[in-house]
């Protein structure tokens, strides 16, 4: 088994700490104070209390790095090679609404480029966590992509355009391609999970668009140490939100369906 390193450490740390807190919240829901972001976008105190504790907790370890905060935004740092990339609550809605899937998210960003990832699922107390070259893993069991080939024995994970959010006419137009070609579609309400759990072999793919460097960072480690791969649709840096996540095989299909208008006439 590979150890985390000094950083990495602190990470999960850091995200533990998060979770014991989210923990709490999670009992006493009705007594938390909401504020509205945008329609159907919502941010908690527990979505705060998490991020503060994450960033008191490494800028404290770690004097000098930078951050990029769903709440907080982007935070400069002396240090211009090192930033963390945190989401404190990734599935707010399910948070508020009594749903017990939800995850803290943390990255390591080193010169530009994503280094080390934390996915902390709260509720089922999964510490998901991967270094570059260093593997993937749950704990301290290696994790593996899933090694199926072919789109109709898959089973596809996706995100849906909440309310006021752009892309529902082509949302419904890519899940109409989607559900012709694959075994089964899911939606869960994490998208930090959902790559993760791509990661471990619960799903085989995972597309979605819209999401931001925050929602992807972490997950995006450890689906790549993992064995898998993340393609941009249309292109872009998968990063940037528009992405397709899956086995080398898989996703590179699902992405020509999706960029392609839909499966070959007769064919899989």
């Amino acid at each position: 088994m590979s150890r985390p390193s000094p950083t990495l450490s602190l990470m999960i740390d850091a995200a533990r700490a998060a979770g014991r807190r989210l923990v709490r919240d999670f009992g006493e829901i009705e007594n938390l104070q909401v504020s509205q972001k945008g329609p159907a976008d919502f941010a908690s105190t527990a979505d705060l209390k998490a991020e503060e504790i994450i960033h008191s907790r490494l800028s404290k370890a770690r004097p000098g790095y930078g951050f990029i905060m769903e709440e907080r935004g982007l935070v400069e740092g002396t240090d211009k090679s090192h930033r963390f990339i945190i989401d404190p609550l990734d599935g707010t809605l399910n948070f508020l609404h009594g749903t017990p899937h939800f995850a803290v998210s943390i990255a390591l960003e080193r010169d530009g480029e994503l280094r080390g990832g934390v996915v902390f699922d709260v509720m089922r107390n999964e510490l998901f966590w991967a270094e570059t070259d260093q593997g993937a893993w749950l704990e301290n069991r290696r994790l593996r992509v899933a090694a199926r080939r072919k789109l109709e024995e898959a089973i596809v994970s996706t995100g849906i355009p909440q309310l006021g959010t752009p892309g529902r006419e082509r949302f419904l137009a890519e899940l109409d391609i989607v559900t012709q070609c694959v075994g089964a579609v899911r939606r869960f309400g994490s998208a930090a999970l959902d790559i993760t759990w791509v990661a471990a072999g619960r799903f085989d793919c995972f597309w979605e668009r819209g999401l931001k460097v925050w929602d992807v960072a972490a997950g995006l480690v450890i689906l790549k140490e993992a064995g898998g791969l993340a393609i941009g649709l249309n292109k872009s840096d998968p990063r940037q939100g528009d992405l397709v996540v899956g086995n080398r095989s898989l996703a590179a299909k699902l992405v020509e369906r999706l960029e392609g208008g839909g499966p070959p006439q007769g064919k899989r």
